[in-house]
């Protein structure tokens, strides 16, 4: 078990063994104006020149000496990055963005497995082994929060559903008043057309 009682530094051993200049192994180094003397002068060896898109901070003015090229920037989470690389590295917009293009990125891989006729064991690529071995209480408790995240979310939507007022049309009423007029309307036509059938005009 760790203590907490102070201890006097001169007992520690090697403590301070850089305080005197004169003993630093690092202190030469300090002084620049000599490089050439000493034969550190050098040339910048040639950059590398990669063949795929490399996003650079807009911090800086050019790349480093060595970058990597194996997953240069695609798909949705591609167009995420690149637009958190036209933020400064001091907005955290740049780096929530990263993140959630990350998210996505592990989503467009299990995609493009699944395209290629490969199903990845995404309980290994997890880590979910591991989890269960070193640390099954933290495993449990987030299995535990996905499940009731899960649970309520299905009883909200259910809910919703049966709160929902019914909208299906009402059957077409018909006025018993307009049938009745209707109706004498057509019987009195009926009758004045056969008072004109068998009226006779004068000669």
């Amino acid at each position: 078990m760790m203590s907490k009682a102070l201890i006097d530094p001169a007992t520690v051993p090697g403590w301070g063994v850089d305080a005197d200049p004169q003993n630093d192994p690092t202190y030469p180094i300090r002084h620049i104006e000599d490089q050439k003397t000493r034969g550190l002068a050098w040339s910048r060896p040639a950059l590398q020149r990669p063949d795929v898109e490399i996003l650079r901070s807009i911090e800086h003015n050019r790349l480093p000496a060595v970058v990597g090229t194996s997953t240069p920037p695609s798909g949705l989470s591609g167009m995420l990055r690149r637009y958190a690389f036209r933020r400064s590295e001091s907005d955290w917009w740049h780096w929530l963005l990263l993140m959630g293009a990350d998210r996505i990125n592990v989503v467009e891989g299990v995609l493009d497995d699944l395209r290629e006729g490969a199903v990845p064991n995404i309980p290994a690529e997890m880590g979910l082994r591991a989890e269960w071995k070193h640390n099954r209480a933290g495993l449990l408790a987030r299995i535990g929060a996905v499940a009731a995240a899960s649970l309520g979310a299905v009883l909200i939507v259910r809910a919703r559903r049966t709160a929902a007022p019914d909208v299906s049309p009402a059957p077409e009423r018909r006025s018993i008043t307009g049938d009745v007029g209707e109706t004498a309307l057509t019987e009195n036509l009926r009758t004045s057309g056969h008072d004109r059938a068998g009226h006779t005009q004068p000669g």
